[in-house]
């Protein structure tokens, strides 16, 4: 049976970034999209990998048990503050696994830290720069000085009705597990001051994925990239494997089938992506 230590560690700039550990060998990071925490990683790859790695599953700063000191809405400054616990924590050279913005948070750490990181595996990752929904949806409320005042009147009104659909939309084709419906942390991923920091993270991501983009060519890193060929929630042909023909050692999979969630729905092809990298 697996033990689950629940924890977080302190950064330099006062923030913390909250952390569930489990399993022992080789160092794996799991870093959660949006619209969830850590919980999204520990009911999917977590349990699928820590009988043979020592996996780290993290809430991004801003979500989740994790803080964030100023705007860290960047996936670069979201990435620096990962490598930065990761650090703090002891991990050696791990393998970074993200999904959707997680994966764009990934892709991040390996370019900012080469050296520190044995590979990437980014699950439906967003890699380039587009208007998304999650601009239209939620970046005003992480404008200054008026979305403070937005999100507290939304979060109250309409996202008792628009977050569930969202959710389950996540999912589609698929529909979402039993396990996750009972168990997901639903009320804390979609509490106003999370729903801020998803603004926050949606003025930022463009700006972030640009710098990313500019670098994919240069990547010393190894990555593995996966995309459902029936994602709804990410273009994996203008992302994913656009992204992994740039990067040198760049190698892009399509899971039949498979929507937004397929880390819920395929582990053994990502689990043998990070036994390769590890």
């Amino acid at each position: 049976m697996l033990t689950y230590n629940h924890d977080s560690v302190g950064l330099g700039d006062a923030a913390r970034v909250a952390f569930t550990q489990t399993g022992a060998g080789a160092d794996v990071v799991l870093i959660h999209g949006a619209l969830a925490t850590r919980e999204d990683m520990l009911l999917s790859l977590c349990p699928a990998l820590a009988p043979e790695f020592r996996v780290t599953a993290v809430d991004r700063p801003g979500h989740g048990g994790s803080t964030r000191s100023g705007w860290t809405g960047s996936p670069w400054r979201q990435a620096a503050a990962v490598h930065e616990a990761s650090e703090r924590l002891g991990l050696r050279r791990p393998v970074i696994v993200g999904h959707s913005h997680g994966g764009a948070v990934a892709l991040a750490y390996a370019l900012q830290f080469p050296a520190d990181v044995a590979g990437v595996v980014a699950l439906a990752p967003i890699t380039f720069p587009e208007l998304r929904l999650e601009h239209v949806l939620f970046g005003p409320r992480g404008a200054w000085p008026a979305g403070p005042v937005l999100n507290q009147v939304v979060s109250s009104t309409s996202d008792p009705v628009l977050l569930p659909l969202l959710w389950r939309a996540m999912f589609l084709p698929q529909a979402m597990p039993a396990r996750y419906a009972a168990v997901f942390p639903f009320a804390e991923a979609g509490n106003s001051a999370h729903m801020e920091a998803e603004g926050e993270d949606a003025i930022l991501l463009n700006l972030g994925l640009a710098r990313s983009a500019m670098m994919y060519g240069a990547c010393s890193v190894p990555v593995r990239i996966f995309g459902g060929d029936r994602d709804l929630v990410v273009n994996n042909a203008l992302h994913g494997r656009l992204a992994a023909s740039l990067i040198p050692d760049g190698h892009y999979a399509s899971l039949p089938g498979l929507g937004h969630m397929l880390h819920h729905f395929a582990q053994e092809p990502i689990v043998e992506a990070v036994r390769g990298l590890a």
